[in-house]
């Protein structure tokens, strides 16, 4: 049985989506974003989700038994935090799919059953598919370097057409710097995030991928943006799955700006 056959065979976009931190959840108008986003998607046979949080090579997929405790990978927040739960299946059949995607291209898959997801799996999922009812596998990035994270989504397309949601998730900008809780969660962003902001939304709507994967080089403020790449690097994942047909068609689903930070996320047909 293929990881597709459980609920249904209709092709599937591919997401990046701006995940925050787990305070981003107590946010109304980022969770009614996420939960329309989500009722707009083909019903999913299950997710495959890339986050900024989890690099790891060789590559690597989480639990796959749907019974491991979800990862509080953060700190000095409230108790409640380390109290969500979400006890989505597992997704075993998917992991033998990519498992079979990846030794075509001559790379063999590691399984670490004691992981579970992080909070850049969970936080946006449990806002998206509320009920849990949909299995999750994630995906270590094995490296930051995007050519060879392109190449990755590029040899996970075919799942598109098992019915796989593929997600990428990070944030369109992260500098935590510019993060200050006591200031008003929808506050005029610092100049360097607008800037990136805006560059990243016309590079990525008119299917710029070479501009995208270069942007160190090409885009304003982008070592403000992104002292480090790995929020960034999910992004070229999703592009890679979205162009595998030829071209990109992006739609940007959701913007603005919390705390300073771009919420800006994509869908690609």
């Amino acid at each position: 049985m293929s990881a597709a056959t459980t609920q249904t065979s209709e092709r599937q976009p591919v997401l990046y989506l701006s995940h925050g931190a787990p305070p981003l959840a107590d946010d109304s108008t980022w969770t009614g974003e996420l939960a329309a986003w989500s009722s707009d998607l083909p019903r999913p046979s299950s997710v495959l989700i890339v986050s900024a949080h989890w690099e790891m090579a060789p590559i690597a997929v989480s639990a796959t038994s749907g019974d491991v405790p979800l990862l509080y990978d953060f700190w000095g927040f409230p108790q409640r935090y380390y109290e969500v739960t979400y006890d989505a299946p597992g997704a075993p059949e998917l992991a033998q799919s990519v498992a079979g995607l990846l030794s075509g291209a001559g790379e063999s898959l590691h399984q670490d059953p004691t992981r579970g997801l992080d909070h850049g799996a969970y936080v946006p999922l449990k806002e998206m598919f509320p009920e849990a009812d949909v299995p999750v596998l994630q995906l270590s990035m094995p490296t930051l370097d995007p050519q060879r994270l392109f190449a990755l989504g590029e040899r996970l397309a075919p799942l598109r057409d098992e019915g796989v949601l593929i997600v990428g998730s990070g944030f369109t900008t992260h500098n935590l710097a510019w993060f200050n809780p006591s200031a008003p969660s929808d506050a005029a962003p610092p100049t360097p995030s607008a800037e990136f902001d805006h560059w990243a939304a016309e590079a990525v709507g008119r299917g710029d991928v070479d501009a995208v994967l270069d942007f160190l080089a090409k885009a304003p403020a982008a070592r403000e943006a992104h002292p480090r790449t790995e929020h960034w690097a999910p992004l070229y994942v999703a592009l890679g799955a979205a162009s595998a047909s030829g071209g990109v068609d992006a739609a940007s689903v959701i913007d603005g700006f919390w705390y300073g930070l771009s919420k800006r996320s994509w869908q690609f047909a």
